[in-house]
């Protein structure tokens, strides 16, 4: 082991280092990592507003955005997304793998947060404090932890781990690297619990999209 200069944070201090401080100020690009991605919001302008507000004013900017999540999102988050154009046609780049479970948002590929919340209102959101989850996470600009953070990511968002998945025949959309296949799901047996339906959501087929 060796040490790291990190900053453990919990409750809204999370939001507020994460969200206020530090995605709303990005400059180059923005990837997220999420089990879980609600319409969450968050203060703006002097207002409350949708998060995927947050990110199409950052993508209008030019800023390069990623979002690898779990599953399809929520139906009120897909409903704000289709709302925004620029998103829609690739500002906002979504992939799903039924198996992420980390929760990561890195900024400008020099700063990271690690922890507990997702992407929702009682996890990274602008909750009350009394209605928020019970969060923990860690907040770095350290290189080496930056880097093996972004290999993680950098794999599952290529494809690069579905060739050998063993969930691979019942994820509902695998990402697989460009020109590969992918199987045609086995029909769940009764009673089997079903991932969700392939998303709606639009990638982009360029740059940092599919």
């Amino acid at each position: 082991m060796r040490p790291i200069e990190a900053e453990l944070l919990s409750g809204s201090a999370l939001y507020r280092e994460v969200v206020l401080e530090k995605l709303l100020h990005a400059r180059e690009s923005v990837w997220m990592a999420t089990a879980n991605v609600k319409a969450m919001f968050v203060e703006h302008g002097g207002r409350f507003v949708p998060l995927v507000d947050v990110l199409d004013t950052l993508a209008a900017r030019g800023v390069a955005l990623r979002l690898l999540h779990a599953e399809l999102p929520s139906r009120p988050f897909r409903a704000a997304f289709d709302r925004q154009a620029r998103l829609v046609a690739g500002g906002l780049s979504l992939k799903v793998c039924p198996r992420v479970h980390f929760k990561a948002v890195v900024v400008d590929g020099a700063w990271a947060y690690l922890g507990s919340a997702n992407l929702t209102g009682a996890g990274l959101g602008a909750k009350g404090e009394s209605a928020r989850n019970f969060e923990l996470g860690f907040v770095t600009e350290d290189f080496d932890v930056i880097d093996r953070v972004t290999a993680l990511y950098e794999a599952v968002w290529s494809g690069a781990e579905c060739k050998a998945c063993k969930l691979r025949a019942v994820c509902p959309d695998p990402i697989l690297p460009a020109g590969k296949r992918a199987p045609t799901p086995r029909r769940p047996r009764a009673g089997a619990t079903r991932l969700g339906k392939a998303r709606r959501i639009q990638r982009s087929t360029k740059g940092a999209g599919r």
